[in-house]
């Protein structure tokens, strides 16, 4: 009998693992060949059947400089991380007063507002075009900013809205009758509880924000263009330069994983119902 058991115990681990590593093969191989693209010259590159190779550098070289990948870079950078913080501090007081307070019409503002994280953004490309060329903004870094903050807040409000609806209202209750103001509660009480949902928001802004593509390829030139247009440099009429076009995608890619690594431990919703817990 235990023999049997520790059989059927065996069979259930080799499936669970065998299952596990299926799955990390299936979405690791695109970005491991993509990698290892970019390492190959561009004779090696048209052969794929060369799995052995000697790496280069070439393609990398050749991005920094003669194509200025870097100025691209620090342009998705900077419009990226002023994009997450504006979102998060316009984002944060909306959610607060949807999860908190009640007023008519609450549910139908908030739906809203949902509604216009569903409006596509190629049908928003030519008004935005439109004003920022009245405005004198085009191939500016703050038409992408107000741009990407106008797909970025409704989702934020959402997102936010729901970590602190989990948050026992009893807490602030609390601070209130200890002599705190309600922003004061707000400050010491939810603020640090809905951090795990910050960061979860700040997350996905970043990757809605640095991986766009429609509005930074119509609404800049090469002053603030960013790193997903410039994939379009490779794609030439003569052909695709594929260890180039590799290298930039796996430039796009890399500070995407390094900030959700970062930031892993944040990403389980449970954490902020943890710790309140043990109070409620």
């Amino acid at each position: 009998m235990r023999n049997t058991l520790n059989v059927k115990k065996f069979s259930l681990s080799f499936v669970k693992y065998f299952l596990v590593i299926v799955i990390i093969i299936f979405f690791g191989f695109p970005f491991y060949w993509t990698v290892s693209l970019s390492f190959k010259t561009r004779l090696q590159a048209m052969d794929p059947s060369a799995w052995l190779f000697e790496p280069t550098l070439q393609n990398y070289i050749y991005l920094f400089t003669k194509w200025n990948l870097g100025k691209y870079f620090l342009n998705s950078l900077i419009v990226t991380i002023a994009t997450i913080f504006l979102s998060l501090a316009l984002s944060l007081p909306a959610a607060y007063s949807l999860a908190r307070f009640n007023f008519k019409g609450k549910e139908s503002l908030a739906f809203w507002i949902l509604s216009l994280r569903m409006l596509p953004a190629m049908s928003a490309v030519i008004p935005f075009y439109v004003i920022a060329d009245l405005l004198h903004l085009l191939d500016t870094q703050i038409i992408l900013i107000i741009a990407y903050l106008t797909f970025n807040i409704p989702f934020s409000i959402w997102l936010l809205r729901d970590f602190i609806s989990g948050i026992p209202i009893d807490l602030e209750e609390a601070a209130l009758i200890d002599g705190c103001s309600r922003f004061s509660a707000f400050v010491r009480v939810v603020l640090p509880l809905a951090t795990p949902g910050l960061v979860v928001t700040a997350v996905f802004c970043f990757i809605q924000s640095w991986n766009e593509f429609a509005f930074a390829l119509f609404l800049t030139g090469m002053e603030a263009k960013t790193l997903p247009p410039a994939i379009t440099f490779f794609m030439t009429s003569v052909g695709v330069k594929w260890g180039e076009l590799a290298a930039t995608a796996s430039i796009i890619t890399i500070p995407v994983i390094v900030f959700a690594w970062m930031t892993q431990r944040y990403l389980v919703r449970g954490l902020t119902f943890g710790a309140v817990k043990g109070v409620r």
